[in-house]
C-alpha cells in the first residue's frame, strides 16, 4: 500500500508520456516516412514540423499564405568541432534553386529542400526530434558520417 503523499507526488511529477501517450502514439503513427526521400524524417520530427507550421499559420503577424508548405532547408557547411556542421532553417519558395532536391510531404504541408552540394553528405540521413529537457531538439543520424561530435551537430566524412 502506497502512502497518500506518494500518490499525490507521482501525479504531480509523472512524465508527459504517462498522461498523453495514446494521443502521441496515434499522431506519430499517422505519418509514414518516404523510403525514397533524401532525408528520412522520423514521425516525432514530422510531428514537430507540423506543429511549427500550425504555429506559423495561426500567427496573425505572418505574411505567409497558410496553404503554402513549410519549407525546411537542410544543408552542410564547413565548421563545427568535427569539420562539417549541419544547417537547418526555414526557407521560401522563391529561394528554391533549380539544382535543389525537394522532398514533398503534401499531406503534412512540409517540403524538405537540400542543395546539390550538401546532397552527397546528407543522403540517407535520419532527422528525429526529442523533447527531452537536456539535449532535446532535432537530432541528426547520418550514415555517411565517419565521426560525429558529442553535441551531434557536426561530423566528418
Amino acid at each position: 500500500h502506497r502512502p497518500a503523499a506518494l500518490n499525490s507526488y507521482s501525479k504531480l511529477y509523472s512524465s508527459p508520456t504517462d498522461v498523453d501517450a495514446p494521443a502521441a502514439v496515434e499522431e506519430e503513427d499517422a505519418f509514414e516516412g518516404d523510403d525514397d526521400a533524401i532525408i528520412q524524417i522520423k514521425p516525432s520530427a514530422m510531428a514537430r514540423l507540423v506543429e511549427l507550421k500550425s504555429k506559423r499559420d495561426a500567427d496573425p503577424k505572418s505574411t505567409v499564405d497558410p496553404s503554402s508548405p513549410l519549407i525546411l532547408r537542410m544543408g552542410v557547411r564547413n565548421g563545427g568541432c568535427s569539420g562539417l556542421s549541419y544547417v537547418m532553417d526555414f526557407s521560401t519558395a522563391d529561394e528554391i534553386e533549380e539544382e535543389d532536391e525537394i522532398d514533398n510531404y503534401e499531406k503534412e504541408g512540409i517540403q524538405c529542400v537540400v542543395d546539390a552540394k550538401s546532397l552527397l553528405y546528407l543522403y540517407g540521413m535520419e532527422l528525429d526530434f526529442s523533447d527531452e529537457l537536456i539535449g532535446g531538439g532535432f537530432k541528426f543520424f547520418n550514415p555517411n558520417a565517419e565521426e560525429s561530435c558529442g553535441c551531434g551537430s557536426s561530423f566528418t566524412v
